[in-house]
């Protein structure tokens, strides 16, 4: 068990509980550990999961401008639906991330899990966008995601990882219950807000 190991079991639990409670600070927590993790996996031979370190950096940005700005009228972002359209794009991505990662990594590298490693890397990719977007759907692509994560690391060696992605399962769930409530609140609000009568509108039932 390596300092990185632990530095990024710490941060890696306090980026998905903020991201849980709806904390833009969830972003900055996960920079920091992506850059501990692309040390702690190109050194154990998980290339794919190193780079997907790298372009988290990229989303984590964007996530990060998206949740402060990226409202309506340059406001925070509030939960909202994963479009349908979402769906059968994510698989399509998915599945030629799957076919590209794994014959770069089985052809260039000796990485240690290839086909695994690339499931999993394209599937963060896909939950991490969605994330940033703040589709509800993401909580279903991560809690997929990181059920093959805890079988690629205990395979792998990386015990303290393992847990806390099996650790990551359980707050994928929270965050599943707790944005559809934030959803369904925030839908309510929206259609109390459209039913009340502008000014100078006749009252429901009155004419003119």
């Amino acid at each position: 068990m390596s300092a990185e190991e632990i530095i990024g079991f710490v941060t890696g639990a306090v980026c998905v509980y903020l991201a849980v409670r709806q904390n833009v600070w969830t972003f900055p927590v996960g920079i920091v550990n992506n850059g501990v993790y692309i040390i702690l996996f190109a050194s154990t031979g998980l290339y794919a999961g190193a780079g997907l370190q790298v372009v988290y950096l990229v989303l984590a940005s964007l996530g990060w401008y998206w949740w402060l700005r990226g409202g309506s009228g340059g406001g925070t972002l509030a939960v909202r639906r994963t479009p349908r359209w979402v769906w059968p794009a994510a698989a399509v991505t998915v599945v030629a991330l799957v076919g590209l990662l794994a014959w770069v990594l089985s052809t260039w590298t000796d990485a240690s899990s290839p086909w695994l490693d690339s499931v999993t890397t394209s599937l963060s990719l896909v939950a991490q966008l969605m994330l940033g977007r703040k589709w509800v759907g993401n909580w279903v692509v991560w809690i997929v995601a990181d059920v093959i994560f805890v079988w690629l690391y205990l395979s792998s060696g990386l015990y303290l990882t393992a847990v806390l992605y099996a650790g990551f399962i359980g707050l994928c769930l929270l965050g599943l219950r707790d944005w559809k409530v934030a959803l369904l609140r925030s839908e309510a609000a929206d259609e109390a807000l459209l039913a009340e009568p502008r000014p100078g509108a006749p009252a429901p039932g009155s004419s003119r």
